[in-house]
């Protein structure tokens, strides 16, 4: 059985949005879609996290709507049951770790608690959603989400599961706007969608050129913010991300490339185990 899943942006300006997960994206998930006056509900599983997040909304949230001139402050909660998150809400954006061990279950969970006519979308940064959807009864409902990391990079690339909606994938293209992010659809199934499999050419070579010992992190960064003109380079961009993710996500790649060079991971997870993840934990490839 499908539902319906054709929206304007007047018919969910009122209703809720849930984040699923409270961690590095998550909250700047749900802090996009609290710049148009909306309800944002973050679903973690520690308070922490969940204090985090919504702390890191109410702080960065006033600069948005000044730099954009347009919209208004939300409200933005954060709960530990998925039951009150998804009450009401018109759309569920999961953002959790990038372990299928970890996403297949829970969109069970999601399913089970969401109102008919919530749209599903995955921030998976690899994997295609048709490959968590065997617990979800509606799989029409289900698309990848990829956010890049909004309120600096507000691109999503948004890709349907093989069965997705047209009508739903196409809601998302026209009101994801109006929040301010801008989307590009994934018109074939991709590993990587479309910028990321770019990104992760770049990304991985310049870790082997440090595996290599031919450069240092600061080297690569310093040539390539002068080639190009960027302010920030690949190890900065990771450790923004998180080494752990970074790994998580050259391991899903690796996995169906058995060619890509082992020293790239091994490099990455030297960091990992001296607990050096990055921002997050005050140093990675460079200190904080």
């Amino acid at each position: 059985m499908t539902g319906s899943y054709t929206y304007s942006f007047e018919d969910i300006q009122h209703r809720p949005v849930a984040v699923i997960g409270a961690g590095t994206l998550g909250r700047r998930i749900a802090l996009m879609f609290a710049t148009r006056g909306g309800t944002v509900r973050i679903y973690g599983r520690r308070k922490e996290q969940r204090d985090e997040a919504t702390q890191y909304v109410a702080q960065v949230l006033p600069k948005v709507l000044a730099d954009r001139r347009l919209g208004e402050a939300g409200v933005v909660t954060a709960t530990g049951s998925l039951d009150e998150a998804l009450d009401d809400a018109w759309l569920a954006v999961e953002s959790v770790p990038e372990k299928l061990e970890i996403k297949i279950p829970l969109w069970g969970e999601i399913d089970r608690a969401a109102p008919a006519g919530t749209i599903f979308g995955t921030n998976s940064s690899s994997y295609p959603s048709r490959l968590m959807a065997e617990n979800i009864s509606d799989k029409t409902r289900l698309c990848n989400m990829h956010f890049y990391m909004p309120p600096d990079i507000n691109a999503i690339e948004v890709m349907s599961n093989g069965q997705t909606d047209r009508g739903l994938l196409d809601t998302l293209l026209t009101v994801l706007p109006e929040f301010g992010m801008h989307p590009f659809e994934v018109r074939k199934e991709s590993t990587g969608f479309i910028f990321n499999r770019i990104w992760a050419a770049i990304k991985r070579e310049s870790l082997a050129v440090v595996a290599e010992g031919v450069a240092r992190p600061e080297d690569i960064d310093g040539m390539f913010k002068l080639a190009l003109g960027v302010s920030v380079g690949p190890f900065q961009m990771m450790d923004l991300v998180g080494l752990d993710v970074v790994l998580d996500i050259e391991n899903h790649y690796a996995a169906e490339l058995p060619h890509l060079p082992k020293s790239v991971r091994d490099l990455l997870q030297s960091y990992i185990d001296a607990g050096k993840l990055g921002i997050k934990t005050g140093e990675g490839f460079y200190r904080y």
